[in-house]
């Protein structure tokens, strides 16, 4: 009896796994990204204090040192902001935000701009033109433009910086896959689904997009980071998260006033923390780029 042999995609996948990891530099951020999640998630549970629970915070314990002692004998290993904070329960819960704003608003311009890119590519013609031509007017914008000018509109908030970023971001996405798509829309197998008179949407969704995820994979987690770096922007500027929705770019806008005054703690270590977070994406991203080049495969 003949073993079956393993099927294609599967060992495309380990070897994929196995480029991935030989890169120390790329295993390093995967290792450091896997542990900011993971703090992120689990932050109610590791950090000594809920640093927006008034119950728990006192103006007494404002502006301690890194390992100060409050009055109630509660050690702060990041010290404490203006209002009695603890810095390190501030970047936990901190990094909650950022990483949400950064995956929602990456995984929903991704889903548009896909969209958008592969019905202009199939379809062709003046609906191409016109999609395009709106995503030439898109990338003319700085991004940072269009996101203040969306929040001033909008307003402060969480769920209006998402929104912002998702309009900003959209049009990357879309160009990419449409010059992707193209090229893919003349092959062969895509003939084949034409001359069996398949349904647009079926070969949109199950011929043409997944060969169209590569670069889309690639660009998703630049935009992750790119997003986390703009809502920190946002923020600092006063435009991004409310008070009561912390943020690591509101955390480093709270200190900045005491920066001159050599408590340095208060921007430093969120600082820090949000160099890390881009760092480690962008050391994932920059792997997947490589990896999943079509003149490297």
């Amino acid at each position: 009896m003949v073993e079956p042999q393993p099927e294609a995609p599967a060992e495309e996948g380990r070897h994929l796994w196995r480029s991935f990891f030989a890169s120390p530099g790329a295993v390093v951020g995967l290792a450091l990204l896997v542990m900011i999640v993971l703090a992120a998630v689990f932050a109610p549970q590791i950090a000594p204090q809920n640093p927006y629970d008034l119950n728990q915070i006192s103006i007494m314990d404002g502006r301690l040192p890194p390992g100060g002692e409050s009055m109630m004998g509660t050690h702060f290993l990041l010290g404490t902001d203006g209002q009695g904070r603890g810095i390190f329960s501030g970047i936990l819960f901190g990094l909650r935000t950022s990483l949400l704003v950064g995956v929602l608003s990456a995984l929903a311009a991704a889903s548009i701009g896909t969209l958008i890119g592969l019905f202009a590519a199939y379809v062709g013609g003046r609906t191409e033109n016109f999609l395009m031509r709106l995503v030439d007017l898109q990338l003319s914008f700085p991004t940072i433009l269009m996101a203040l000018m969306m929040l001033a509109a909008l307003g402060n908030g969480v769920t209006n910086v998402i929104i912002a970023l998702i309009i900003a971001e959209w049009a990357t996405y879309a160009r990419t896959v449409r010059g992707t798509a193209l090229v893919e829309r003349e092959k062969e197998y895509i003939e084949a689904a034409r001359c069996l008179k398949l349904p647009t949407w079926r070969i949109l969704f199950f011929h043409l997009l997944p060969n169209c995820l590569a670069p889309v994979i690639v660009i998703s987690t630049m935009q992750v980071a790119r997003a986390i770096s703009l809502e920190a922007t946002l923020s600092f500027l006063g435009l991004g998260a409310s008070v009561t929705q912390p943020s690591l770019g509101m955390l480093i806008s709270n200190g900045y006033q005491y920066l001159l005054s050599g408590l340095y703690w208060i921007s430093f270590f969120p600082g820090i923390a949000l160099l890390l977070t881009i760092v480690s994406i962008n050391l994932v991203g920059d792997r997947l780029r490589d990896i999943l080049n079509p003149r490297n495969v």
